[in-house]
């Protein structure tokens, strides 16, 4: 479970200690959706959600890719890769023997980093899972239209058909057109879950779940912390501790947080909770 140590920042805060009633109140706007953005809050019911949705179909598009697949090509930015990309780099730091490789592409335009990515795939057999909820980001639309060449060269464009995954809308949006017509599996990102909430559906479980994590055993512990994160004790509530530290601090002039590992397989969590 996650703990909040503030007894090296006491001295900074006032004698009565973090305004806890200011978190509380947060609190129960975030939980009442009542708040600015208040419809783009469904990630705080996803673990529930997820188990009782798309779990059972995440775990056989897994099951399958780990079948017949070396490596799993993710195509995404930002939100709709870094997330996975964290969770795989934390939770399983060494692959075991037959795990797939998880490579991750269209969050840049470099050519150098596209190399090193076609020469790590090599000739290995791969699917292709693109994330996104419009289909139309610049980044990810040209590395998908890539590998998907590549997918058709290497089993014909039927087949190819097979071996593509697109995360997206329910139900608008290029990509999601796209999908329907060729006939690619498809899984959603809610419209209440914003990209880089989104670690928690389908963009975020699917590699996730093809790297041999157990999405099962991540989601019971997703939904154990929710309900320690709505408690409303604040010395339980390790939200609430980390809030009102954070606004003291801020409210006294303290408005750059440095978030530091010195564990190297936490640095794209550190990645995605910066963005």
């Amino acid at each position: 479970m996650i703990k909040v140590d503030l007894s090296g920042a006491a001295g900074f805060f006032d004698p009565a200690g973090p305004d806890y009633a200011a978190a509380a109140q947060a609190h129960r706007t975030l939980l009442e959706h009542t708040g600015a953005g208040a419809d783009f809050t469904g990630w705080l019911d996803l673990p529930g959600r997820m188990q009782n949705g798309e779990l059972k179909q995440i775990l056989a598009a897994a099951s399958r890719i780990r079948g017949r697949s070396q490596a799993l090509v993710v195509v995404g930015i930002g939100g709709s890769y870094l997330g996975a990309k964290g969770a795989v780099e934390l939770l399983r730091p060494r692959p075991q023997p037959g795990d797939p490789k998880i490579l991750f592409a269209g969050n840049s335009l470099s050519p150098d980093a596209l190399m090193h990515l076609l020469e790590e795939l090599g000739d290995l057999d791969f699917d292709l899972n693109v994330v996104s909820k419009s289909g139309t980001t610049l980044e990810p639309a040209l590395a998908f239209r890539m590998f998907r060449g590549l997918l058709e060269a290497k089993y014909g464009p039927e087949k190819a058909k097979k071996h593509i995954f697109a995360t997206t809308d329910a139900h608008r949006g290029v990509l999601k057109h796209m999908a329907d017509e060729e006939g690619w599996e498809t899984f959603v990102v809610p419209d209440d879950v914003g990209g880089r909430y989104s670690v928690l559906t389908a963009g975020g479980l699917l590699p996730i779940a093809v790297a041999g994590i157990d999405i099962g055993e991540l989601m019971a512990g997703a939904q154990s912390m929710m309900e320690v994160c709505r408690a409303d004790d604040i010395a339980v509530n390790p939200a609430w501790q980390y809030a009102a530290a954070r606004y003291e601090l801020y409210q006294d002039g303290k408005k750059i947080e440095l978030l530091a590992s010195f564990e190297p397989s936490f640095r794209f969590m550190a990645e995605w909770w910066k963005q």
